[in-house]
């Protein structure tokens, strides 16, 4: 992974979501919020008091201010109810923004919810190519950033831009009612010019956050790989040379840094002066008011507590649009995982498979992966209900493609494929899944107790029923040498565990599935002989009264099946028991003959 460029540099530099990505953003997010129409008109009715409130306190502010000045009232009397009202219009505020946000969140976090369990479920039905080709770190990172993205952008978008917004048009409207029309217009023209400057500015000094973010990430992912690598290093005397090539990475950094922070200065100085100015004019015309005696002290003190009031929010503008189209890309991009559609769907027709013996059909099955590189050529075979059939070849040979076709993993590109003469591609994924049990080559399992990764096969069954699937499975002198026994935890992908264990939860696993069809897909070829052989006799258990088909690696494990394919190239060249294919002296023969040599080797 060297010099390699890492995933979260490549998501610093993906480009913001445009307006009209964003547009469709919000199209998609509406949905969700609809839902819960009553509680967010609720909200609304919450944000607007708590803005009323806000408002208000300057007006009451200037009643106070006027009741002190002599000129008006030459008896300095100040109404209790006035400083009543003042005091409880700032706890209104307050409280009222509280409330708003408890009725909010609760939309939040269920609209967020919603979203990424559709995401889930939608990811799960997807085909499994496109899982091979994506990384899952990176579906991972789609998915918490699209949540984390709505989330911040409801909060930004109810408890900061909307406010200012309706703060503006309240204290624009009460200025050009209660004063001169010159107050509201400038009012207007500096949160406009403040907007734009920030919006332009923003806009010009992301690409400068987008390279101090990747050169960040490459500087911290060569210093990981080194320190990964450290046996290499010394290997090699490498150390100066190592902090040299980091040293570099730091370099650049550090130079993208500063530019980042001289043109932060530009932004915040920018605004600083288009607020100043702002300022400087309201102040100016409302000292002069009070001079000419056109308005009263009290309204000065108004005017200038408004101008603070829609400028203090205003201050964290740039962050917040930054972000805010940070996170629309985001949530783009976890919706895009929607938009991708299912290549392996059921016919609109589909009918449950239903399984009387368990017979296996391949009629001339034609497949390949990439067009110019066929795995599979018209072939045809037939498992009959309750047998065991094997299938052998060299690799590349088409063997591990036969084991996704028929779990349908892959549409076929010509041919079909049939359970009892239904064939696969008419019957619902559901079915057909659940009429298979599979023991794989490597056996994954997740990070939890033997027990739930055995129950996983079904997660109805009963403890009894689960027991049972741990003795036929012969796991119980192992789960008794465990302090824990069935609750000791396997590890990630269940690296805790040997390899032959995890077969035999595997094996448990399956036997609790119950399904009238299986399938052993190498599943001991990474197995030592001794324990291969156990594995083996736990094999025929589970296969005894099933239809099987055994995908095999090692000759000497289906020397018993009742019919052996040979494939190669995706063709089948043979066919036969274990002893008619060493009597026709051909490939089998010479694989059987390979094999003996290298055991007694």
């Amino acid at each position: 992974m060297r010099h390699s460029r890492s995933a979260d540099s490549a998501a610093n530099d993906r480009k913001p979501a445009g307006w009209s990505e964003a547009f469709d953003v919000i199209k998609m997010i509406w949905p969700y919020l609809w839902e819960f129409r009553t509680r967010l008109g609720f909200a609304f009715v919450l944000l607007v008091l708590a803005k009323v409130a806000t408002v208000t306190m300057p007006w009451v502010l200037k009643q106070i201010v006027d009741g002190l000045d002599e000129s008006i009232n030459p008896v300095l009397v100040v109404p209790i109810m006035l400083i009543i009202a003042y005091g409880l219009l700032r706890f209104g505020s307050v409280f009222f923004a509280e409330a708003r946000d408890a009725v909010f969140s609760r939309i939040t976090e269920r609209a967020m919810r919603s979203m990424v369990l559709r995401v889930f479920r939608h990811l799960h039905s997807l085909e499994l190519e496109f899982h091979l080709s994506r990384q899952t770190g990176g579906i991972s990172r789609d998915i918490d950033r699209g949540g984390n993205g709505f989330s911040f952008l409801m909060r930004m978008l109810v408890f900061n831009i909307v406010p200012t917004l309706i703060e503006l048009g309240m204290v624009a409207a009460i200025l050009l009612v209660n004063f001169s029309y010159l107050y509201a217009i400038i009012i207007l023209v500096s949160v406009g010019c403040y907007i734009y400057f920030t919006i332009l500015t923003t806009e010009w000094r992301n690409r400068f956050v987008r390279e101090a973010n990747q050169l960040d990430s490459q500087s911290n992912t060569r210093a990981i790989d080194s320190l990964l690598n450290y046996e290499t290093v010394k290997y090699f005397n490498n150390e100066e040379f190592e902090a040299q090539q980091y040293d570099s990475n730091l370099a650049r950094w550090e130079s993208a840094r500063l530019k980042t922070r001289m043109t932060l200065m530009l932004l915040n100085s920018g605004q600083a002066l288009i607020i100043g100015v702002g300022m400087i004019l309201l102040l100016w015309m409302a000292a002069r008011d009070v001079a000419s005696g056109a308005i009263t002290l009290g309204s000065l003190v108004m005017i200038n507590a408004y101008i603070l009031q829609l400028f203090m929010p205003l201050n964290f503008l740039g962050m917040v649009y930054r972000e805010v189209r940070r996170a629309l890309t985001d949530l783009e991009n976890m919706f895009g995982l929607l938009k991708r559609k299912p290549s392996i769907e059921n016919a609109p027709s589909a009918l449950p498979l239903k399984v009387m013996e368990g017979g296996i059909e391949f009629d001339k099955v034609n497949f390949a992966y990439h067009q110019e590189r066929p795995i599979l050529k018209n072939l045809s075979f037939k498992v009959e209900p309750g047998s065991k059939v094997a299938i052998v070849g060299p690799s590349g040979s088409g063997k591990s493609t036969l084991a996704r076709l028929l779990f349908r993993f892959y549409d076929l590109h010509g041919g079909a494929i049939r359970i009892d003469g239904q064939s696969i591609d008419q019957v619902t994924q559901e079915s057909l899944r659940q009429a298979i049990g599979v023991v794989p080559q490597d056996t994954v399992l997740f990070n939890d107790s033997i027990y739930n990764n055995i129950a996983y096969g079904r997660p109805s069954a009963s403890a009894e029923e689960v027991r049972e699937a741990i003795r036929m499975a012969n796991l119980e002198p192992f789960i008794a040498s465990l302090p824990e026994g069935t609750e000791t935890k396997v590890g990630e992908r269940g690296l805790k565990v040997s390899g032959g264990e995890k077969q035999r939860i595997a094996i448990a696993r399956v036997l609790l599935k119950r399904p009238p069809i299986m399938l052993f897909d190498e599943a001991t070829s990474a197995l030592d002989s001794a324990t291969e052989k156990s594995i083996l006799a736990a094999f025929e258990t589970l296969a005894r009264n099933h239809t099987s088909l055994v995908i095999a690696h090692r000759l000497s494990t289906i020397v018993d099946a009742d019919q052996i394919l040979v494939l190669d190239q995706g063709e089948l060249i043979e066919t036969g028991t274990h002893q008619q294919l060493l009597a026709k002296a051909g490939r089998y023969a010479q694989m059987w003959q390979l094999q003996q040599e290298n055991e007694e080797y």
